[in-house]
């Protein structure tokens, strides 16, 4: 048996505020939560970096030691990790993508505009007038390969893709959360569309790229998609022959494991009462006959965008993690 899981962990960190519980009460909940998922690979995303003593703005020195601390006296204290890293090598300060691997990770890598250049892009309600400026995402994609026992071979990738927050939009702004016009909101929310679907894009094009080099690779793209099935972002790394038109492209399909789910418990996500399947696992066509079951831990999710929600209530994630298990 073999198990993967994903999980958008929520702005792991060590340090809170009025609005956010402590580390100290976060990991029974976060700890007990991994415990239940007892998977042999992990990937998690939001995992804040930690500044070391020796940590200065210029030379940045910092680990992922409120991960340690949950995972401490769990199976996963012993896994191998890998994590997203800063020019300077060291891990980003806010949400890390982070895999876990009972079995070692025989490589790893990270792709943030590796295929795809940035875009250039002049916004049309900043104030005063720009110029053209080149458009970016935030967070890389994280891959890794692990050979695992019975089954070979498994390319693994931990995607983020962008929230679905408008993106900032110079002189567009009262404040954190109030827009000065609605045309200003809706070029900042475009903007946002543009990077979502550009790191789908930047994944699609590294999944044909190991198809190209290991035609029938076994393939595991998962994380917070920030986006439904059905969206382009999902649609785009999928690479459905519905979509392309081609069925010589088949075999590089990838499916959804939430497909094995019913449609009543399938959601990651609660927004104001409404069920929303943001984090995905799709496999490819060569593990599709290996595939036993998905499930979504949802029971205890919360819903932070009713009124007086806040994270000081809950020190579990505002994401249920998604698990798949296979079987040789």
């Amino acid at each position: 048996m073999f198990k993967i899981a994903t999980f958008n962990i929520e702005n792991l960190d060590i340090t809170s505020s009025d609005y956010s519980p402590t580390l100290e009460k976060r990991i029974p909940t976060l700890r007990g939560m991994l415990n239940r998922l007892d998977a042999d690979i992990l990937c998690l995303q939001e995992v804040h970096g930690q500044e070391l003593s020796a940590h200065t703005a210029n030379n940045p020195k910092r680990e992922l030691s409120a991960l340690h601390s949950v995972i401490s006296e769990t199976q996963y204290a012993n896994y191998f990790v890998v994590h997203t890293v800063t020019s300077d090598e060291e891990a980003y300060d806010k949400r890390n993508l982070v895999i876990l691997s009972r079995w070692p990770i025989n490589l790893s890598q990270q792709y943030k505009h590796h295929h795809l250049d940035k875009l250039e892009y002049r916004k049309a309600t900043a104030l005063p007038v720009e110029t053209a400026k080149e458009i970016s995402w935030e967070r890389p994609i994280l891959y890794a390969q692990v050979q695992v026992p019975d089954i070979g071979l498994v390319h693994v990738v931990n995607l983020h893709l962008k929230s679905r927050i408008s993106s900032s939009v110079k002189g567009q702004k009262v404040n954190n959360y109030t827009w000065k016009s609605a045309a200003g909101w809706a070029e900042g929310y475009f903007l946002s569309s543009i990077k979502r679907v550009g790191q789908a894009l930047e994944t699609r094009i590294l999944v044909d790229e190991i198809f190209r080099q290991e035609s029938n690779a076994k393939i595991i793209v998962c994380g917070d998609f920030n986006a439904q099935p059905g969206e382009v972002p999902v649609e785009a790394i999928c690479g459905r022959v519905e979509n392309t038109g081609n069925p010589d492209l088949r075999d590089t399909v990838l499916l959804p494991c939430s497909s094995a789910i019913a449609e009543s418990i399938k959601f990651s996500h609660l927004h104001h009462g409404k069920g929303n399947l943001l984090d995905h696992m799709l496999i490819s066509q060569s593990m599709y006959h290996l595939f036993v079951k998905a499930d979504i831990f949802n029971e205890n999710l919360h819903d932070e965008s009713l009124p007086f929600a806040s994270d000081s209530k809950f020190p579990e994630s505002d994401h249920a993690p998604f698990l798949a298990t296979f079987t040789p």
